[in-house]
């Protein structure tokens, strides 16, 4: 790791301090940027994650796919804990926190709609940053556009139906609009242009030459996600400053089922000797949000001035930090991972994947 990816986290924290601070000095320029959208899809926003998910995608050979089928059971592992377990788990816990805990500090009128948040943010797998997360602990990227691409189908079959049945609605309206513009804007157009400048550059260069790109390229991505954090954090800045208590109270559930569910992807790709560089993008696709999709759903179902839509923008603030942390724990635990998997592996009577 390079010394600027080594202090990543300080320039988080940094990134945190100046965004709030901007968007609470310059609240124009920020409300300015935020209304450039499209479908409740942020345009700044999206060029950035190009930005950061791009050198990624340029790394991914489509001719290697078929060799995603050997890592099933991460597949199995991740499709279980994004759908069977996730959105379930974060209605336990906002029952548990928002509903009981924390109910005599938070606006009763509210306490509903801030648990409606939390659920409409467990509902959907995060579609973007995951590849960030990914390329931060080795993954495999094929296991890791495969994994991302299946979620997407599944999601559009299966978020109404999951959020209808924990929220008690009858039926529910979908921001189709912002869920088929991000899936477009985030996996389709970006996969596109990066196969397009692969292919350019292993043409002129070959693979020295990709490599080349690759590690010029590492800058800026980081440099991407360094700017979304201060657009994410400026956009919010006037609401953390103002009810920061009410913040703090619903980032609680959404930590606690960041780490249960990565930890619980993670820990079970281990028992079945799935490879590390399979059960990180696991654990973290398993614990990410598709935050955009859950913004533009409670804002539809609920109102803008709601507590739904602060419980999902929540979820945006706390996204990369946390995400960070469990990049660091998935990280500095892959020897203990890797002699675990190994022994599995290794066992009498079973058969290499």
């Amino acid at each position: 790791m390079s010394t600027f990816e080594r202090y990543l986290t300080l320039w988080v924290g940094l990134c945190i301090v100046a965004g709030v601070a901007l968007g609470h000095f310059f609240p124009a320029v920020f409300q300015a940027v935020g209304a450039a959208e499209l479908a409740k899809v942020n345009l700044p926003v999206a060029l950035l994650i190009w930005l950061m998910i791009i050198p990624m995608l340029v790394k991914i050979d489509f001719a290697a796919l078929a060799g995603v089928k050997e890592h099933w059971r991460g597949i199995g592992v991740t499709l279980a804990v994004n759908w069977a377990v996730k959105p379930f788990s974060m209605a336990l816990l906002g029952w548990l926190f928002v509903g009981w805990l924390f109910r005599p500090y938070l606006p009763a009128d509210q306490i509903n709609s801030y648990i409606a948040g939390l659920i409409l943010l467990a509902a959907a797998p995060c579609t973007a940053m995951v590849f960030v997360w990914s390329n931060l602990t080795d993954g495999e990227p094929h296991f890791t556009l495969s994994q991302v691409a299946l979620n997407d189908v599944i999601m559009v079959f299966a978020f109404a139906p999951i959020v209808g049945l924990l929220l008690g609605l009858s039926a529910i309206t979908v921001p189709w609009e912002t869920l088929l513009l991000s899936v477009a804007l985030y996996i389709v157009v970006p996969v596109v242009m990066a196969q397009i400048v692969r292919r350019g550059v292993l043409a002129r260069g070959g693979s020295g030459g990709l490599a080349r790109l690759l590690a010029r390229l590492q800058p800026v991505s980081l440099a991407a996600l360094l700017a979304t954090l201060v657009l994410l954090f400026g956009f919010q800045g006037g609401q953390i400053l103002a009810q920061p208590l009410i913040i703090a109270m619903l980032a609680a559930p959404i930590l606690i089922q960041v780490y249960f569910n990565s930890g619980l992807a993670y820990l079970l790709n281990r028992a079945a000797g799935e490879a590390h560089c399979v059960a990180g993008p696991s654990a973290l696709i398993g614990a990410s949000n598709f935050f955009e999709l859950a913004v533009a759903a409670a804002i539809s179902l609920f109102g803008f001035d709601s507590g739904a839509a602060l419980a999902t923008v929540v979820g945006v603030l706390i996204e990369v930090p946390v995400m960070l942390s469990v990049v660091r724990i998935v990280n500095r635990t892959r020897g203990w991972y890797e002699a675990g998997a190994a022994r599995r592996t290794a066992a009498p009577g079973r058969r290499p994947a």
